[in-house]
């Protein structure tokens, strides 16, 4: 049995997506919310495999409960559902390590495919949205990369990045090498101009 948590502030849009996917023999919803800052206490308490966050939660938005949730409840994966066509926040949510992003009018049963494929492993990225950017479903930053970056653009040095970080210089430095090579930047100046412009850091 798959275990569900739903965060989504408009509650009519709330009620249908926990009564869809309770239609599902292999899928129970262990808990709802309404804001990004209940999501972490609704899965300390229920323990979800899954949680489907809307990315426009009021207040603490569901990017920012994905990083706190992670944080807290590591074992949870995360699927986001956005209705908003903006390349920088589509950018920021597929540096990080979530399970998938949705379009919200996407129809039931790609939700209900999703749920299962993220169960399954797959990373699951609307064709649309992909498509609509001209993005990349894999290869953008990692989590690691884009910490070393922001250290960078707040103007530390690789010594004291590799000091924040407990790594060694040398690591810091093939970090930054990687970061410059994916974003297709001319140097580390360039990569973080093209980060910050993408919404990364």
């Amino acid at each position: 049995m798959i275990r569900l948590l739903i965060a989504e502030d408009v509650r009519m849009v709330r009620g249908a997506l926990v009564a869809l996917l309770e239609l599902e023999s292999d899928v129970t919803v262990v808990a709802e919310v309404g804001s990004g800052e209940e999501v972490v206490p609704a899965a300390l308490e229920s323990r979800p495999d899954l949680a489907v966050l809307d990315i426009n939660l009021p207040g603490l938005d569901g990017l920012d409960a994905a990083e706190r949730l992670w944080a807290r409840v590591p074992g949870c994966r995360v699927l986001l559902l956005t209705s908003l066509s903006h390349p920088t926040v589509l950018r920021r949510a597929l540096s990080l390590p979530i399970a998938g992003v949705l379009l919200k009018d996407a129809p039931p049963s790609e939700l209900v495919s999703a749920v299962r494929r993220v169960m399954a492993g797959e990373r699951v990225v609307d064709p649309q949205l992909a498509l609509s950017f001209s993005l990349p479903t894999d290869g953008l930053l990692t989590p690691r990369e884009v910490e070393v970056l922001r250290l960078a653009a707040e103007g530390d040095d690789v010594r004291q990045i590799a000091q924040q970080l407990h790594l060694s210089v040398g690591t810091v430095r093939n970090y930054l090498t990687a970061v410059v090579q994916k974003l297709d930047a001319r140097n580390r100046i360039d990569a973080v101009r093209i980060a910050r412009e993408a919404g990364m850091i």
